[in-house]
């Protein structure tokens, strides 16, 4: 009797340590974990990218200041899956591309019927970066054509983006390029290897994996402007894609490179009490700083643009909290 008990105690030990360690991985819990505190699981992106970079810090943010609970980030193929495993109750929090959560508040696209979530916040933007091997002969992303391509991980926003770029360039995804849905740190190898001619991601600057890449690879790779596919995106998607600038300095180009952003936001199911959601969204922008340290995407969130997260609704807790903080 006293060997079982023993096996058990060690047992439960285990598993405890692995529901932290593990990505905070455990049975699904609506809006956290009641009134009294508990888990919360945010998704985030690739382990090389600025969600994951983000959401860990931000997990930090609220276990250290956020009474009763404790947060985990877990790596994920991002938006998409970020969204199907907030509405299944499998994460607390997810970061999400703006057009992936126009999707799924409409039921659109990748989604089947409308989904249950609201944003706590705008988030900063994400850059359109497409990265081609200097020898593949690219300078526009028509010339993609009969090239070999990563389109990011499956159900990501990159890929969300990267199937929208090559139809507006009048490329069939099926037909026209060879993709392989890779994520980031794949997609890199991949593109030392040479086993592919270019890359698609979307995400905050400085992204750690593009920078790998052109460090890396120096003069034998290059980023290559989009913009010219930005007037098929928004007669087709609406204003939600802007042109906008990578900056020569952020991967040490031989000058600024003209692209298209898109907003991210932070989602959480529509059920998450009021009280909790405010509390989130406060520790945001109380700790901005914080958040910065990690990655300089982070100087893009800002209080005047955080409630821009149309046609997404803005949670009733994270619209107090703002009213709190102007």
């Amino acid at each position: 009797m006293r060997t079982r008990r023993l096996a058990a105690a060690v047992l439960a030990l285990a598993t405890a340590v692995c529901l932290v360690a593990c990505g905070g991985q455990r049975e699904p819990e609506a809006g956290g974990t009641g009134t009294d505190g508990g888990r919360l699981t945010i998704a985030t992106g690739n382990t090389t990218g600025v969600y994951y970079q983000l959401g860990g810090a931000l997990a930090s943010v609220i276990s250290d200041k956020v009474e009763g609970y404790r947060a985990t980030a877990s790596e994920t193929g991002a938006s998409v899956q970020n969204i199907q495993g907030l509405t299944a109750g499998n994460y607390d929090i997810a970061f999400s591309l703006g057009d992936t959560a126009s999707d799924a508040v409409k039921g659109q696209n990748s989604f089947q019927q409308p989904q249950d979530v609201v944003a706590l916040t705008r988030l900063y933007p994400n850059y359109t970066q497409v990265a081609v091997r200097a020898s593949a002969g690219v300078t526009k992303f028509a010339d993609l054509k009969g090239k070999r391509i990563s389109t990011g991980s499956p159900n990501s926003g990159t890929e969300v983006i990267a199937r929208r770029l090559l139809t507006a360039a009048g490329l069939d995804p099926a037909r026209d390029v060879t993709t392989q849905r890779l994520g980031l740190p794949e997609s890199v190898d991949a593109m030392k290897s040479g086993s592919i001619d270019a890359l698609v991601w979307s995400g905050g600057i400085p992204t750690g994996g593009i920078t790998d890449l052109t460090t890396s690879l120096g003069k034998d790779v290059k980023l290559i402007p989009i913009t010219d596919l930005l007037p098929a995106l928004n007669t087709k998607y609406g204003t939600i894609y802007a042109e906008g600038t990578i900056p020569a300095a952020a991967y040490k180009q031989p000058g600024d490179v003209k692209t298209i952003i898109v907003p991210n936001v932070l989602l959480v199911r529509k059920n998450m009490p009021d009280e909790l959601a405010e509390k989130l969204t406060k520790v945001i922008f109380d700790n901005l700083d914080a958040l910065v340290q990690v990655n300089a995407a982070a100087k893009d969130i800002t209080l005047e643009t955080a409630a821009q997260t149309d046609p997404v609704p803005l949670h009733p807790g994270a619209k107090k909290a703002f009213d709190a903080l102007k």
